[in-house]
């Protein structure tokens, strides 16, 4: 059995918890900027000892309200500065955080709730266009609902005057290595997002062996980065953690409209992103160059093609002065330009939730960003591999983060394990056991290989879980199931795996279809007809669109083809059980799927 690990560099916490963090810098380094606020195009720092008089007053409003240790209160809310002070606030008091996308459906965020027996939630703000209240309200065990435009934080603040700082303190001093922090809920194979319990020790002993291991990120002088990725995401919880640890200053842009915008007047040192961000940007100024003139299209085209080659040659060792000549060329050309375009100032970049690919890695580093790619999953507390510089190969997901082993299984799964290994998923020691082996070794479902210099490549996914290009995980059979119980419906394949969006392949029922023609008025006609039929693509699209009801934005059904045959066992694309094989759909059907992300 194939088997990398790399030792920690810092040892795991023996006491403490998260908020150990927000004390250590007020009282060390009290006026260091830890976050910034933009106002009007105006971003204005907090300092660490501003921040923590913040969280610890919503701590005692939290406190005061009733809120005991151990219980969970959601957080449902874009990126924002409210959202870091009221997570840090839940867990100065003791209790932990449960996570709700800001995209989530009504039938996803009442199913967290009540799993999670959430007591306590921060909306982001009151909108008549979806019921969240309504929706909370409808938990039996809810008490409390927080809106941040309404001010709650300083109603909290206000309400938690009574208590005192040795009360505070006592409730904080309690909490340890071993204490949950939080709930992440991440999409599963059955369709009901499943809880992944973390704790105070996953996060801390993480965050303190990712820091000292690149300390090129997170020991640059004024380093900062802007946080767009959603905090509902581990990836975006840990550098989070992360930032404060290491006092980086943390921006924030909930408005992904506003990214190019804020990026440029925030100036960040790094990014955290996942590749369909690093994608749009490529699509984008090649978009843009195009749009100015052919010729200046032309000239981002050949200094794409230049930068990968200078990248690739960084490898091999090997760069000839006249790619050296084209280099510095098209860096005055095109790729300042590029890095002005993100504020100027960045030089590294994270990226995980899904592939980057080498074609993207090659052409960011060429033009002076290095992304160092990593690979890991809501149950490993986010990365659990990372290439970091010094250590890159383009390609791969990196060798083990410190303190981390990766093995791989006689099947080809990836096993992962650690002191960042989850506690166990929330109400559901079945699906825990499933995943995990007796002597800690984290099933992940994903094949890949190691090289002989321990670097991981993920090559397939054991299970059917789809992880779009944005990162977002994608249970298909949810979407499937759904379809399949529509009249006019046969059989559904979604697909996406690495793609920018969902979408899927569906077949017409045979059997309901005269009925369903003669019903709409809709002339008889060949499957291979029908399936470009005007009223039988609104059909489906009704159908579509009911399925994605059970789903977040995210997660929906983008677009989709009919095929102009059905999915049988006879022709090889269904099991005896009438399961449909995927890999072989995939396959077969490939030119077909792409078609759909090149229309």
């Amino acid at each position: 059995m194939q088997q990398s690990e790399t030792a920690q560099l810092v040892a795991m916490p023996a006491t403490g918890s998260l908020s150990d963090h927000i004390e250590y810098n007020a009282e060390n380094f009290p006026n260091a900027p830890v976050i910034a606020i933009e106002t009007a195009g105006v971003w204005s720092p907090v300092t660490a000892l501003d921040f923590r008089s913040q969280v610890r007053s919503v701590a005692k409003g939290l406190i005061a309200l009733g809120i005991n240790p151990g219980d969970r209160v959601a957080i449902f809310s874009r990126t924002r500065a409210e959202w870091t002070i009221a997570d840090y606030a839940i867990w100065y008091a003791g209790a932990v955080t449960v996570p709700i996308y800001e995209t989530s459906s009504a039938e996803q965020v009442q199913w967290i709730m009540q799993d999670a027996h959430v007591i306590a939630t921060f909306f982001e703000a009151e909108r008549t266009t979806y019921p969240y209240k309504e929706i909370a309200s409808s938990v039996p065990h809810m008490q409390h609902v927080f809106i941040f435009s309404d001010d709650s934080l300083n109603s909290l603040a206000s309400r938690g005057a009574s208590v005192s700082d040795q009360d505070l303190d006592a409730r904080r001093g309690n909490v340890t290595p071993e204490s949950t922090a939080t709930i992440i809920y991440t999409s599963g194979t059955t369709g009901q997002p499943k809880g992944c319990v973390l704790t105070h020790g996953n996060l801390m002993g993480h965050v303190d062996n990712l820091i000292a291991g690149i300390p090129e990120v997170f020991a640059k002088p004024e380093a900062s980065t802007l946080m767009f990725l959603p905090l509902a995401h581990v990836f975006g919880r840990l550098i989070q953690v992360a930032m404060m640890r290491a006092r980086v200053t943390m921006g924030y842009c909930p408005n992904p409209g506003a990214l190019v915008r804020e990026l440029e007047s925030f100036k960040p040192t790094f990014l955290l992103a996942v590749p369909r961000v690093f994608e749009k940007v490529f699509n984008g100024a090649r978009t843009k160059a195009y749009s100015a003139s052919k010729v200046k299209g032309k000239i981002f085209d050949r200094a794409a093609v230049v930068a990968i080659k200078y990248s690739e040659s960084l490898d091999t060792g090997k760069t000839s002065p006249a790619l050296k000549l084209a280099h510095g060329l098209y860096d005055r050309l095109v790729y300042s330009k590029l890095r002005n375009a993100m504020g100027g100032r960045v030089t590294h970049a994270i990226s995980g939730g899904a592939s980057l690919g080498a074609r993207l890695g090659h052409f960011y580093r060429g033009l002076g960003l290095m992304v160092l790619e990593g690979y890991g999953l809501t149950e490993t507390t986010a990365g659990s591999t990372l290439n970091i510089p010094g250590a890159i190969k383009i390609g791969s997901v990196g060798r083990p983060i410190f303190a981390t082993a990766v093995s791989i299984a006689s099947d080809g799964e990836v096993l992962l394990k650690g002191a960042h290994i989850f506690k166990g998923y929330w109400n559901n020691p079945t699906a825990t056991q499933e995943v995990m082996t007796e002597n800690g070794w984290f099933h992940t479902g994903d094949v890949g290989r190691l090289d002989d210099d321990g670097f991981l490549y993920i090559t397939g996914r054991k299970k059917e879980l789809l992880v779009t290009s944005a990162g977002k995980n994608v249970a298909p059979t949810v979407l499937e199931d759904r379809l399949r119980a529509n009249p006019i419906i046969s059989q559904c394949v979604v697909v996406g795996d690495g793609r920018p969006f969902i979408a899927a392949l569906v077949t017409l029922d045979q059997e309901a279809l005269p009925l369903i023609l003669q019903t709409h008025g809709i002339a008889e006609a060949p499957i291979s007809e029908l399936a470009h039929n005007a009223a039988i693509l609104e059909l489906v699209q009704k159908a579509v669109n009911s399925a994605n009801e059970a789903v977040s934005n995210s997660e929906a059904i983008k677009k989709f083809v009919i095929l102009p045959m059905d999915l049988t066992i006879d022709n090889g694309y269904l099991t005896p059980k009438l399961s449909i094989k995927r890999h072989v759909i995939n396959t077969d059907f490939a030119q077909t799927i792409d078609s759909i992300y090149n229309r």
